[in-house]
């Protein structure tokens, strides 16, 4: 059907479709509501010139969200994307605990909703995390126990090769380390 290689080569699209959407979405949002509402809720969160961090925040989510969707300049624009992402979680979120659903009550006019936790900033942060080119690969089941007992840690990796391993540093043949 696929293989690992063709799987890997379009794996990051889901994620650069929820996090970039995700983000222009909430930066249109603001910028819809005009600018002046952010910055009266930063103000009031004691946020430091308000004003210019309102709109810095708005580019920052509708240019790094454009940025995400096509694939461009990620590691660039992750940086403060994570900033902004970070600020939300310490200001706001954390208050609240991590789940972001709490079911509150169900009535005839449908389920009503407390305010959220911190969970999606930090489901945001490692989407971003997972977007970086030339992140840390965590292939620890293929490397880590030795072939004859199955249960005995390697200290280094067994498949001599020329290139390194991305795992253990080492040589390696394993297609997930090449």
């Amino acid at each position: 059907m696929f293989s690992r290689d063709k799987l890997a080569t379009w794996s990051p699209v889901p994620l650069r479709l929820i996090v970039g959407l995700g983000f222009i979405e909430h930066g249109y949002a603001k910028l819809l509501k005009g600018p002046e509402a952010f910055a009266s809720i930063l103000h009031a969160l004691h946020v430091p010139a308000p004003h210019w961090m309102a709109w810095l925040t708005i580019l920052t989510e509708l240019v790094g969200g454009l940025a995400v969707l096509l694939g461009a300049f990620v590691p660039f624009v992750s940086v403060p994307m994570a900033g902004v992402l970070f600020v939300a979680m310490v200001t706001v979120h954390v208050q609240y605990g991590f789940s972001s659903i709490k079911l509150l009550a169900v009535t005839s006019a449908g389920a009503k909703f407390g305010p959220p936790g911190y969970e999606c900033d930090l489901l945001y942060v490692s989407c971003l995390l997972a977007l970086l080119p030339g992140r840390v690969h965590f292939h620890w089941m293929e490397h880590s126990f030795d072939g004859s007992t199955g249960n005995k840690l390697q200290r280094r990796c067994t498949y001599p090769s020329r290139r390194p391993c991305m795992e253990c540093g080492r040589s390696c043949r394993k297609k997930c380390c090449q």
